[in-house]
């Protein structure tokens, strides 16, 4: 049995290293599990599945330089594919609803890959203060206005704005390594 994360971190890395074949068969590779993570969270709208597909691959390819060869690599594509289902949800000005009788959906087993990305997540926002994590939370994951996560969290708009992002850039800050010197 081969360990399909090992086998897409390797492409990657290889990838990453110069190897164009290997970046090929990774974004080969990844396309039908990012198709299947974004279709099941497409409820009723599966046509937007390959633009958000084609979406995914394009930000790897431009993030690529910040996937960090120590950690695993589907979570970090998946949390790639799930903000730019986010943005696009955002975009449609959709919020996803399941009918009363549907809601047993809501309630299916959760997919490995969505558990690496809550663990992954919940490490990361674990740094920020409790009422700074949970408005990044509501506004970032949430799908709540700046407005109305203030107001949930006890903030001014103003004073939430500025919350959110100073969070996200320590947030960044804390991911990014460290810059070296190289003085001569």
């Amino acid at each position: 049995m081969i360990d399909r994360e090992a086998e897409l971190k390797r492409l990657m890395i290889r990838g990453l290293d110069g190897d164009p074949v290997a970046w090929r068969m990774l974004l080969t590779e990844i396309r039908p599990a990012l198709a299947g993570f974004l279709q099941r969270r497409l409820a009723g709208h599966e046509a937007d599945t390959e633009d958000l597909v084609q979406d995914c691959l394009i930000a790897i390819h431009a993030k690529r330089a910040t996937y960090d060869r120590t950690r695993p690599f589907t979570a970090w594509a998946y949390a790639i594919a799930r903000y730019k289902l986010i943005d696009h949800l955002r975009r449609q000005g959709r919020r996803v609803s399941v009918p009363l009788e549907d809601a047993d959906v809501l309630l299916a087993d959760h997919t490995v890959e969505d558990g690496v990305v809550r663990r992954d997540l919940g490490k990361l926002l674990s740094i920020l203060p409790r009422r700074q994590r949970q408005l990044v939370e509501d506004v970032r994951i949430g799908g709540y206005s700046v407005a109305e996560a203030a107001a949930r969290n006890g903030f001014t708009e103003g004073a939430a704005k500025v919350s959110v992002h100073r969070s996200l850039k320590a947030l960044n800050a804390s991911i990014q390594p460290p810059e070296v010197s190289h003085e001569n």
